[in-house]
């Protein structure tokens, strides 16, 4: 578990950085009045995530490398924090709907029913806690793995 230490760390602040996140869309309204934001506006986290993995990434090169990192190692990192991130998604989840925003569900089934974009039940059948737990964690795996090649490749320092 110590050869893991930082992994297991960024993964836990990914987690703490994603809540803050929700938290921001919730005061923004993206999961109520404004809720038509949501899907365009969501995705800014994405810029959040990267910014998380490079220093994940620089912190694991400087303190656990000696300052020099393959592009090996940093996609490894990467990957071990994925994994974290992966696993504690069902968790976060029921965290984000459960307590941060549990009215989110019934808002966004309202919304895609009224603007036409699904039939009730279809909405139901995808916006629910099951289905976010499932997305959250293989929506983690892929993007994360993504993420890590090339945040590996912009942060691997060979020695001179």
């Amino acid at each position: 578990m110590v050869k893991f230490k930082t992994e297991l760390k960024w993964g836990l602040i990914f987690i703490a950085v994603l809540f803050l996140w929700m938290i921001f869309e919730k005061l923004m309204g993206w999961h109520g009045e404004n809720i038509e934001s949501h899907a365009t506006m969501t995705n800014f986290f994405a810029l959040i995530a990267v910014v998380v993995y490079v220093i994940a990434f620089l912190d694991k090169r400087k303190n656990d490398y000696g300052g020099y990192m393959t592009w090996t190692q940093g996609f490894m990192t990467g990957f071990y924090i994925t994994v974290v991130v992966a696993v504690l998604s069902p968790l976060a989840q029921w965290i984000i709907h459960g307590l941060i925003s549990p009215e989110y569900f019934e808002n966004i089934i309202d919304y895609s029913v009224q603007s036409g974009q699904m039939s009730r039940s279809e909405a139901r059948g995808y916006f629910n806690m099951k289905s976010y737990m499932i997305q959250g964690s293989l929506g983690a795996l892929m993007m994360g793995v993504v993420t890590s090649a090339i945040v590996a490749a912009f942060t691997m320092k060979k020695p001179k």
